[in-house]
């Protein structure tokens, strides 16, 4: 019998994942921890590896289907297994669609039969390459399960050179005739080219974006978050002009030292975990009869690239000094840049914060990252001018800082008292009283 491949769980408290692209196809052999599809999560995206050595028999799932974990995602036929489905193939008419008058050849004869009752049989993949390069698969023996045409068989073919052609006699009606095989993979193209689908309505012009499977994912966290945590919302402004001069003044030689730019990112991360251990109740999340408090502080950070927004985790940001800190968010970045993120690299944070100011933004209202109870936004650094103590006028680099929390696990006076430690902190950070290692 085929051995059932399920959804993995691709992180903690991830209960469903969507199939985004298939990198195998009915026929293909694959090795122990090769690459079996991408799949998306509201945590992270991230390739399923085959658990075992074998060849594929049926994919279960579609492309952008969403499946909770532990459902079957597609079948396969395992190296050094017997499968109880071959003599059911053999001696049964469960696949006699194309077997059809060969019932006595069914001991030794039994392979051409399965050629010829899979051999007719294309996956989408395979149309597109045979169409793409003008081969004719009815000249092309398969290597796959039934005599099945792979991937792999056309590709083969492509770099050998030597590529079978219709007869030409047979071109003309091909054209006519043949949309329900080789024209086929024309339909399966159409969703994944990039431009939306035209269209009128009452304000004019407009086309029709296909969602994405990340951008699915962000609406649904996004809205359970808005749903289930009562938030509320509360913002500091600080003067940071100590801090841009000491940053300022270093920049240069840890760019030299280190080989990564110097940004205010990582001094507001530092700020924010000494906060985190002097209150650990913001470090925290709502478990329905109780909180969970944290005793570690893993720093979430939201990175968005053109299209989506992914939250990789800074783990024991509390061990960190600042230069730690600048390279895990340059290295996380990074990741996040070249669509490397692991599922590991998305797990275990337990307080987010989210760098508006890189936009230009000046206020904002985060939506807390379910289960989490806050999130910190850090505005853009601005020059203003400010009234001193002494009732002087000066231009100071004054930022705001936005918190969002969850109210049913944190009030306003320990958030107060959370942000009143940030501004002080930040305020007072300069040459003398912090250190990059």
């Amino acid at each position: 019998m085929a051995t059932k491949i399920t959804m993995p769980q691709l992180g903690e408290s991830v209960t469903e994942g969507t199939i985004t692209k298939w990198l195998v196809q009915p026929g293909d052999k694959v090795n122990k921890y090769d690459p079996l599809a991408e799949v998306m999560t509201d945590k992270v995206n991230a390739e399923v590896p085959s658990s075992y050595e074998g060849t594929i028999k049926e994919l279960i799932a579609e492309e952008d289907q969403t499946i909770a974990v532990g459902e079957v995602i597609l079948t396969m036929d395992v190296e050094g297994e017997v499968s109880e489905e071959e003599p059911a193939q053999e001696d049964g008419p469960s696949e006699a669609e194309e077997a059809q008058p060969s019932a006595p050849q069914q001991s030794k004869p039994s392979a051409p039969k399965k050629d010829s009752a899979n051999k007719g049989r294309f996956s989408p993949a395979v149309l597109r390459l045979a169409q793409e390069n003008d081969i004719d698969l009815d000249q092309v023996e398969g290597s796959g399960r039934g005599g099945r045409i792979t991937r792999k068989d056309v590709l083969a073919i492509v770099e050998s050179g030597n590529i079978p052609k219709k007869p030409a006699a047979q071109e003309a009606p091909a054209a006519k005739e043949e949309p329900q095989t080789a024209q086929q993979p024309a339909k399966p193209q159409a969703p994944a080219q990039p431009k939306g689908t035209p269209t009128t309505t009452p304000q004019g012009r407009a086309e029709e974006i296909p969602v994405s499977g990340v951008r699915k994912a962000i609406a649904n966290n996004m809205v359970k978050s808005k749903h289930e945590a009562p938030h509320a919302w509360m913002m500091v402004e600080v003067d940071v002009t100590d801090l841009v001069k000491y940053r300022n003044k270093v920049k240069d030689e840890f760019f030299a030292n280190e080989g990564m730019k110097l940004t205010f990112l990582p001094f507001f991360v530092k700020a924010t975990v000494d906060a985190l251990k002097k209150y650990p109740e913001i470090n925290s999340m709502w478990a329905g009869d109780k909180i969970v408090r944290y005793k570690d502080v893993h720093m979430s950070m939201a990175v968005a690239t053109e299209t989506d927004l992914f939250v990789p985790v800074i783990k024991h940001a509390d061990e960190k000094t600042v230069k730690g800190l600048a390279r895990e968010i340059n290295d996380l970045a990074k990741k996040v840049r070249n669509n490397s993120l692991s599922s590991a690299d998305m797990q275990g944070g337990t307080f987010t914060i989210n760098n508006t100011g890189s936009f230009g933004s000046i206020q904002s209202t985060p939506i807390i990252n379910h289960p989490q109870a806050a999130i910190l936004s850090v505005e853009s650094i601005v020059k203003r001018p400010v009234v001193l103590e002494n009732d002087a006028i000066a231009v100071r680099h004054m930022v705001n800082l936005c918190m969002s929390l969850d109210h049913r696990v944190l009030d306003g006076l320990i958030c107060g008292k959370f942000m009143s430690h940030i501004k002080n902190s930040l305020e007072n950070m300069n040459e003398n009283t912090i250190s990059l290692y």
